[in-house]
């Protein structure tokens, strides 16, 4: 048969299969929940499952269930952002709501605005929509708005349309850790009001903070109602519920449920969350999270400077990563490799910037020497066992265990790359 031609938005996608499971490795590459923080929803499953059959065991409306929706809608005006249940849609994930918000604003040829490194998961998901990327680099206040607003004056004299949008991770930025100070989230807002831009502030590690003060979110600061705001239940619970939402304009979403194919997001797993909630389970199930993933956290750090003195790390205040700086003459993909044959999965830093060739911020492409490193799934004993087989690959790569120190925790810490 003659090969039939695939879809633009496929093509340009990769034709590997994603690895199946962590396997016997020690998986550090992915932000997986520690399974000993996995919530006990049974007696919230049962009533779900008897009180709400007829509810849960029927499609689902497109909103999502009122009663979630008037409990997010709470939470987030209890954190300081004005929402109403008719203002949130609830979503397979947030991941989903990423797509939709694309399917919702973008044509071929638009650009969005990301950070430089950003999202790794979401890049894809943005390049199937075959958009043109807005690289802007960090510093330890978080994007650096400064080079965005000369970016932005730089493609109007251009006579290019501005982008559609701005994707940040505002809270312990994925990869960086990295947490936008108020002044800055103030000149986004600014900036995208004056361009004509969205703002898409994905913020699912913002309840996973182990010290210091929390920052007003995007969405708080919003006077304009230009900033969706993406939230979800993986990060704080569990992934395996798919459960998040998006808070926005009443119109827009509208809009995005007649986009959304999936007949409703699961009301038997919405009402699961919503007993389990309404029972008061979740005050001191967050500061268990808390509390645990900041052991994991310094566990990370410690074995970081105890086995790579040579590195250097950014060591965030919240979140589940911790993005790490090699020498300069390492190769990051290079030491993935062997860092998988000694039994340790780490993820590389070049696979978190969008722009990889022509166009890229650095002239040479993406920094090699950077990695992302999550603390998330693994257990203390493993952190450390994994840190320690991190070492011995990095070895191979003919590094010597004498080095620079890493950097103590600090309020803002950034990578000397981006």
């Amino acid at each position: 048969m003659k090969q039939v031609s695939l879809a633009r938005r496929a093509a340009r996608l990769s034709p590997n299969m994603p690895a199946s499971g962590h396997g016997p490795t020690i998986p550090f590459d992915s932000g997986h929940g520690f399974p000993a923080l996995f919530p006990d929803l049974t007696a919230a499953a049962e009533r779900a499952l008897t009180i709400y059959r007829d509810e849960t065991l029927q499609y689902g409306s497109r909103p999502g269930l009122l009663e979630l929706r008037e409990w997010i809608a709470a939470t987030m005006s209890g954190d300081g952002a004005d929402v109403a249940p008719d203002e949130i849609m609830v979503t397979n994930g947030a991941k989903q709501g990423i797509e939709l918000l694309c399917r919702l604003l973008l044509d071929e040829g638009d650009s969005i605005v990301v950070t430089a490194p950003t999202y790794f998961t979401s890049i894809p998901i943005f390049r199937s929509f075959d958009v043109d990327f807005v690289e802007v680099e960090q510093d330890a206040e978080g994007l650096d708005t400064a080079r965005l607003e000369t970016t932005l004056r730089r493609l109007k004299q251009e006579g290019r349309k501005p982008p559609k949008f701005v994707y940040n991770v505002p809270d312990f930025h994925n990869p960086t850790g990295i947490t936008m100070s108020r002044r800055r989230r103030e000149a986004l807002l600014e900036l995208a009001s004056r361009h004509g831009m969205y703002i898409v502030e994905d913020s699912p590690y913002r309840k996973v903070r182990f010290e210091g003060n929390s920052e007003p979110s995007l969405k708080a600061l919003d006077r304009t109602k230009n900033v969706f705001h993406l939230g979800t239940f993986s990060k704080l619970m569990a992934p395996g519920l798919r459960i998040g939402w998006i808070a926005g304009q009443r119109e827009l979403l509208a809009r995005m449920m007649q986009l959304k194919a999936d007949g409703g997001t699961s009301p038997l797993v919405q009402r699961i969350i919503v007993e389990w909630c309404k029972a008061g389970n979740l005050p001191a199930h967050t500061e268990n999270v808390q509390r645990t993933y900041r052991l994991h956290r310094d566990r990370m750090v410690a074995a970081l400077r105890r086995n790579l003195p040579e590195a250097s790390v950014v060591v965030p205040q919240g979140g589940y990563y911790v993005w790490v700086t090699l020498p300069r003459n390492i190769d990051a993909d290079e030491l993935a490799k062997l860092a998988a044959e000694a039994g340790v999965t780490v993820l590389a830093g070049s696979k978190f910037y969008a722009v990889q060739g022509p166009g890229a911020l650095h002239s040479a492409g993406p920094p090699k020497n950077q990695m992302r490193l999550a603390y998330s799934h693994s257990s203390p004993e493993e952190i450390d066992e994994g840190i320690r087989r991190l070492a011995g690959a990095l070895r191979r790569c003919g590094v010597s265990p004498a080095g620079a120190p890493i950097e103590r925790p600090v309020a803002h810490s950034h990578p000397t790359t981006a």
